[in-house]
């Protein structure tokens, strides 16, 4: 099912989002400063390309402050606008009834959209309970 889903996610929604993504990225990456912000963006973008069957989780190597500063400074630089393209795509989705579950993944994956920093991706099946603060867009 996860197969079904993710070929489906990849021709509806995650190509073309995944494009978005490495755009803000290499929009990010022009400056030096910028460059960090860009490598989290092209990660989230090989997640937005596969989404089921892996989950956003806390990075347990994070430094909440660094996060904080990154997800503040990515908000007002990509954050909001790559948020609004999977929210309209997600809406979009929603309907048809085959694109449900792909559109509620999308607003999930929105809310991600807007702080990146402190999370990494990890496959469902090497976790043994999910973390708190997790974002899983199938199971």
């Amino acid at each position: 099912m996860r197969l079904v889903l993710n070929l489906l996610w990849l021709l509806l929604s995650g190509l073309w989002m995944a494009i978005g993504w490495v755009v803000a990225g290499l929009i990010v990456c022009l400056t030096i400063v910028g460059i960090p912000f860009g490598v989290q963006a092209f990660k989230l973008a090989g997640y937005i390309l596969w989404p089921f069957g892996r989950t956003l989780v806390p990075a347990a190597s994070r430094n909440r402050g660094l996060s904080v500063f990154g997800n503040v400074a990515w908000f007002v630089l990509a954050g909001w606008w790559l948020a609004l393209g999977h929210v309209l795509t997600g809406a979009l989705l929603c309907l048809t009834v085959i694109g449900l579950p792909l559109g509620i993944a999308n607003i999930k994956i929105a809310v991600a959209a807007l702080a990146p920093f402190g999370k990494e991706v990890v496959n469902i099946s090497d976790l043994h309970g999910l973390p708190r603060g997790a974002v899983t867009v199938g199971s």
